[in-house]
């Protein structure tokens, strides 16, 4: 190979582009990673929104898959400064009579807890968590031949079908519905989609595998545990550096993009073949989020006791309601009582807040691209299981589609989750190809969450695009996982 300035470059410094560039200085290879804003961390980062000591977190807040990233857990990050909190309950889903659903580390008690439906809910879930470790490597990557295909093929027949589907067919009682209705809602899709299952099952595992946690101090901290260990080994980071084009770009060998589809037709798109470049036009991106962080004088009130021991709270009611607000809102409409994403992390880290006080976090599900206000929509639904909740606001800092884009140019009209996964995209994020992070033009890769296998915080897209960079470019081998 002729010198370069760099054996690989890395542009966007989210989970999954600081997870590729660490996996290429792994390798022994020189490496800069590149980040358009003032701080590393892409949707890591957390910041005083509101007030002075009150700590919000942008945008992820809550991390199962980074604390079970089968990626994530080979690395050293707690000698990194990370440290996770996890609540005695990951999720509570409040019903209007007072009583809530829960998903705790046991799965007995969250069974007990769903009455008649307490033994479907042990049969769907109870063979995933004892799977999962079988299950997660070929989960969380490319479509490919499962090393333990009997496990995999189990949990696909579950996965693969709609949750409006699965709840019918498995649940009968409002709490098991409604609590499986809110885990899968976190897929941005209708819940009559094909294969909505999928992230629910994996977060009802999660929960009872290990928790759903926090990272002391803010979301931040992942990232800034990550960055440090790749500088650790060696590697170089350039903050305020945004990339339009590749002739700002030192010279190297490769380049992986931690951008979406659209910006990497900005930056590379001339140098694509016309078949890859017609896919990325047509690739698709899904439902926009519309947020608000609030300072509060107290904790959030919930009727629901249960409530107050979860670091998340879906706020959706049965699961009917949640399933034609998530219909409403894929068809372009703005409902008015939309399902509510919260978090109170404060609540189990003090150093969110001053003493006293509380933060809380919360979004809802809006039209890619969105300008509608939804706070008095959101509110109105925290007040609705939570009575005398407005009067604890101090402060409230929101972002509709067009601000969380402009916060993260990957967030597409809001969409964070780089592209819708219906079933169509599900196995041809970005394009249909052999390798979906191989692009068509020699030595550029992308690997952010519009490839396998998509959103959340877990590195996994960072560290297969790098795996098929080091083979294809460096004729190297990544670690193995």
């Amino acid at each position: 190979m002729n010198k370069r300035d760099f054996d690989a470059v890395v542009v966007g410094s989210g989970p999954n582009g600081l997870a590729a560039a660490i996996t290429m200085q792994e390798a022994g290879l020189s490496v800069l990673l590149l980040e358009a804003k003032d701080t590393i961390g892409g949707g890591l980062r957390t910041a005083e929104l509101t007030l002075p000591g009150y700590l919000h977190d942008i945008c992820s807040a809550i991390h199962p898959l980074a604390a079970e990233s089968p990626y994530f857990k080979t690395l050293s990050l707690a000698a990194h400064g990370l440290e996770y909190i996890y609540p005695a309950v990951s999720a509570a889903h409040p019903f209007d009579n007072g009583t809530a659903a829960i998903l705790s580390k046991s799965i007995a008690e969250t069974a007990q807890l769903l009455g008649d439906d307490g033994k479907s809910y042990q049969q769907l879930i109870q063979p995933l968590v004892n799977d999962w470790p079988d299950i997660a490597k070929a989960a969380l990557g490319p479509l490919r031949i499962p090393n333990h295909p009997v496990a995999m093929g189990k949990f696909g027949l579950n996965a693969l079908q709609s949750a409006v589907f699965l709840a019918n067919y498995r649940f009968k009682t409002k709490e098991a519905r409604g609590l499986w209705a809110g885990m899968a809602a976190h897929s941005i899709q209708p819940l009559t989609n094909t294969a909505t299952s999928a992230i629910g099952l994996v977060l009802m595992a999660m929960g009872h595998i290990k928790g759903w946690p926090m990272p002391k101090g803010g979301s931040q901290g992942i990232a800034t545990a990550l960055a440090s260990y790749f500088v650790s080994l060696g590697g170089k980071i350039e903050t305020g550096f945004p990339v339009s084009s590749l002739k700002q770009l030192p010279s190297s060998h490769a380049v992986l993009f931690d951008v979406t589809p659209k910006q990497l037709l900005q930056i590379a798109g001339h140098k694509f073949s016309s078949l890859y470049k017609w896919q990325l036009e047509r690739y698709r991106y899904g439902m926009g989020v519309f947020k608000v962080d609030w300072a509060l004088d107290g904790p959030i009130p919930f009727t629901a006791p249960d409530c107050m021991r979860a670091g998340t709270v879906h706020l959706g009611n049965t699961l009917e309601e949640v399933a034609a607000s998530e219909h409403v809102t894929s068809k372009g409409g703005h409902p008015e009582k939309p399902f509510v994403l919260l978090a109170q992390q404060s609540l189990f880290d003090p150093t969110r807040a001053p003493a006293g006080k509380q933060t809380a976090w919360a979004y809802c599900h809006v039209p890619n691209g969105s300008e509608v206000d939804m706070t008095e929509a959101i509110e109105k639904q925290v007040e609705r299981f939570a009575p005398g909740f407005r009067d604890r606001i101090l402060a409230r800092h929101v972002m509709n589609t067009s601000e969380m884009e402009a916060y993260n140019a990957n967030y597409i009209g809001g969409d964070i989750n780089g592209g819708i996964i219906d079933v169509a995209q599900l196995f041809t994020r970005p394009a249909l190809r052999l390798s979906p992070y191989k692009t068509s033009a020699k030595g550029l890769y992308i690997c952010s969450s519009s490839t396998p296998p998509g959103g959340g915080v877990h590195g996994m897209c960072g560290y297969h695009a790098a795996r098929r960079a080091l083979t294809d470019v460096f004729n190297l081998r990544a670690k193995s996982l």
